[in-house]
């Protein structure tokens, strides 16, 4: 499974769902909206973006349960 976190510098949000997935045992890839023009024309305003094998799975505001339903595959 390649797990990303699509965020931003001084991203509150992105730094909670940062906090909350390594809380559920994952250290996803950091991937910064603003150094990528792809990334950026695609989830600019959508940020913090969790990708599971390129797949978006939950976007804005990120909680536990969003995250443990999307990382277990249900």
């Amino acid at each position: 499974m390649r797990l990303v976190l699509v965020t931003r510098e001084g991203c509150h949000l992105c730094e909670q769902a940062l906090a909350l997935l390594r809380g559920l045992g994952h250290e996803p890839e950091l991937a910064d909206v603003d150094a990528d023009d792809r990334l950026h024309d695609l989830y600019d305003w959508r940020v913090p973006v969790v990708l599971v094998d390129d797949r978006v799975v939950v976007e804005g505001t990120v909680d536990r349960a969003a995250l443990e339903k999307a990382l277990s595959g249900r």
